[in-house]
């Protein structure tokens, strides 16, 4: 890929990138939430079409006019927001738009075929053709997807941020193919956030700011810091941010909790100005927690207890007594995408904008833009649709809902997911302010590394029972790990 610019109205996407790759290499593609490397692989894999700039494919001119071209071309992506038919079964899935046909009739036992050799690569069994993808877990669907994109004698496989819903075990496993088709001379591109998988499984990496590329190499020569710094055009100080805090008297209280199949009888106290983190692997029942907690899931069993009020509630309950709820799924639970970032930031708590029945909207805007600045959220205004931001600036502002209809309690289900290394930073930060502050923090991560960086107390959820809880510094990765793994 050669100088390939790409302009969306005023906004410069891409200027002048180069990207070379040859068979058999794993590079990696780096850069914070709106650096530009998802449009760039879309250029690639004939999503979008580049302003100017040139692509060779094998030593020819490629220049796809859609994603069905690219793919018969030897080029794939696997986007992060699977694009699976849930009430298809595995092979229609991955045969979608690619079915063979003779005088007008599908060729049945030729595309079943194809879909047998398809999923023989991944070295999977328990996936099989006829299987609904409504019944299969996240790391199942991914696969499903990558064994779609092998259909085709693909040479080029672009990744983008593909193990964000698996566990840890699952994520090795994807490696492991990785390495298999990498060996067997297909180019991987792979997107991630995640530094420690880029030193684990690429071979170079290129690095892309504001839409520019401003650094690559061998991974192996190059300082996790350093990647860092290129990212965010700046030197990170801390990735994981101490803000001082002090630990005060109990404000939220579960007894024996149940749930319809989970939790399982969790009991915990959170104090004022702690942040208890809960570690796990997808399926342990950690967001059904955080659900009944909140009143969106049934309570089977226990009691739940805030700031000594222990009463049956739902949503609008909790919300009055100021617990708030950050969904893992911002953009189908978290964010309403086509509305306003100043709806967004005040949906659940318009009451102090209200007078005689009437919506004061010059009230709210002012308050909004005070929260954008004390969030750092980067928009051009509170009226930009919220689909237009950043991953980042999108979790900030799903945040920033829980802070402005002044929670005390804070429920975080994967607060940084799709956020990039720089974000990432201020969500930390965030949080650690809000403790300092004297909120509560329940926070929800598959990602250790964070969990051990930020939390106070730390537990492990598998199967939908709770560990005891620990202070975090007692806990090691490999003791987090298999806690969360065993029966």
């Amino acid at each position: 890929m050669s100088s390939i610019t790409k302009r969306f109205g005023p906004t410069l996407a891409l200027r002048d990138v180069n990207l070379e790759l040859p068979p058999g290499e794993v590079h990696a593609i780096v850069g914070e939430n709106g650096a530009g490397k998802s449009t760039l692989m879309k250029i690639l894999s004939g999503a979008e079409q580049p302003d100017s700039g040139q692509i060779w494919l094998d030593g020819h001119a490629y220049s796809p006019a859609s994603p069905l071209e690219a793919r018969r071309a030897g080029v794939a992506m696997v986007y992060q927001e699977l694009t699976l038919a849930a009430d298809l079964s595995v092979e229609a899935n991955i045969l979608l738009g690619q079915e063979e046909s003779r005088w007008g009739f599908l060729r049945r036992a030729p595309d079943r075929e194809r879909v047998e050799r398809s999923l023989a690569v991944l070295e999977h069994p328990e996936i099989r053709p006829e299987a609904p993808i409504s019944d299969l877990g996240p790391a199942a669907r991914q696969l499903v997807e990558i064994a779609r994109a092998l259909l085709t004698d693909v040479r080029v496989l672009v990744l983008d941020e593909p193990t964000s819903a698996l566990s840890r075990a699952d994520a090795e496993r994807l490696f492991a193919l990785i390495r298999r088709l990498r060996d067997r001379g297909v180019a991987i591109v792979y997107i991630s956030h995640f530094l420690e998988e880029v030193e684990a499984i690429a071979d170079r990496f290129t690095v892309l700011r504001d839409g520019q590329s401003v650094g690559g190499g061998e991974v192996r020569q190059v300082t996790r810091e350093r990647i860092i710094e290129q990212m965010v055009g700046r030197r990170l100080d801390e990735q994981y941010p101490h803000v001082q805090h002090t630990i005060g008297e109990p404000v939220l209280k579960l007894q024996d909790l149940s749930g319809i199949e989970a939790p399982r009888n969790v009991s915990f106290t959170l104090h004022r100005g702690e942040i208890l983190g809960i570690a796990g692997i997808v399926g342990a029942g950690r967001t059904e927690l955080l659900r009944a907690i909140f009143g969106l899931d049934p309570v089977r069993s226990g009691k739940v207890t805030v700031q000594s009020v222990s009463a049956p509630a739902g949503p609008a309950e909790r919300i009055e007594q100021r617990v708030g709820l950050l969904s893992e799924d911002r953009k189908t639970e978290g964010l309403a995408l086509q509305q306003s970032v100043a709806d967004n930031l005040t949906y659940s708590a318009l009451k102090p904008y209200r007078s005689l029945g009437l919506l004061n909207i010059k009230r709210r805007d002012r308050s909004v833009r005070d929260w954008l600045a004390k969030l750092r959220i980067r928009c051009r205004d509170e009226r930009q649709m919220v689909d237009e931001l950043s991953g980042g600036n999108q979790q900030k502002i799903a945040l920033g809902r829980l802070l402005h209809q002044q929670a005390d309690v804070l429920l975080l289900d994967e607060p940084t997911r799709g956020v990039d290394v720089g974000s990432k930073a201020e969500i930390y930060r965030l949080i650690g302010e809000l403790a300092a502050q004297g909120k509560a923090v329940l926070m929800v991560s598959s990602y250790l590394p964070e969990l051990q960086g930020v939390c106070d107390r730390l537990a492990v959820m598998s199967r939908g029972r709770l560990s005891a809880i620990r202070a975090a510094s007692e806990w090691t990765s490999e003791e987090l790990m298999a806690s969360a793994t065993s029966g």
